[in-house]
């Protein structure tokens, strides 16, 4: 077995992607077949869970240390800023925000929050990308706030602040009729499908090398 790379220490604060700001709370070994695999055990605050990561797959998940102030407030500056004009088809944008949101940079959620506070200026978001909206808004906040040093209450006033003069600078007339809301609970299915089938996949994977979030909910059960 390859020797694995340790990037992280115990109680730093990592971002996973999609999930949010996370603190690592233990860096154990476990068998899995024959071979002895590190694992990293991260708690997510915002979820109130603990996962099991093998330290091997974490890059390749995404995971990654908390941005350094300055970024903090390059994400900031950037939130603030004129966007270009998106696309009506809501589908479209769903998925290229969730791409983004699955890339988990912190420039890459600051794009989405932009992005769809812009839309909901001019329409109301679909169901799904209100969810979107709403979770990307999180996860920025979350990690400016622990970049920063400062109060999530006090991070949520900065970002308002910020995306409030971009909305009241957009006309209303660029409405453009779409048909997000008679087509949102048919995607919404097309969704959920796609990612029962992932999940599939993933857990079949995952059985093999011993990555995958079964093995963390094995590992909670062994804990208790």
């Amino acid at each position: 077995m390859s020797e694995e790379n340790i990037e992280f220490e115990i109680d730093q604060r990592v971002v996973y992607p999609s999930q949010g700001v996370g603190q690592i709370k233990e860096i154990f070994d476990k068998q899995v077949g024959e071979n002895t695999v590190k694992y990293y055990k991260i708690y997510l605050e915002v979820s109130d869970m603990i996962v099991m990561v093998p330290v091997a797959n974490a890059s390749m998940i995404g995971i990654r240390p908390i941005v350094a102030a300055e970024d903090a407030e390059k994400a900031l500056a950037l939130l603030g800023e004129a966007i270009e004009s998106v696309t009506s088809d809501w589908k479209l944008r769903y998925q290229m925000n969730l791409d983004l949101l699955k890339k988990g940079s912190i420039f890459d959620i600051v794009s989405i929050v932009r992005t769809l506070y812009h839309r909901s200026k001019v329409k109301e978001l679909p169901i799904l990308e209100r969810k979107l909206y709403d979770n990307a808004k999180k996860l920025l906040e979350d990690e400016i706030a622990f970049a920063l040093g400062k109060p999530s209450k006090e991070v949520e006033a900065m970002l308002h602040a910020k995306l409030e003069p971009l909305g009241a600078l957009i006309p209303k007339k660029q409405v453009i009729t779409d048909d997000d809301e008679d087509d949102d609970d048919e995607f919404s299915d097309e969704i959920n499908d796609s990612d029962n089938d992932n999940d599939d996949d993933d857990d079949s994977d995952d059985s093999d090398s011993g990555s995958d979030s079964a093995d963390g909910d094995d590992d909670m059960d062994d804990d208790e």
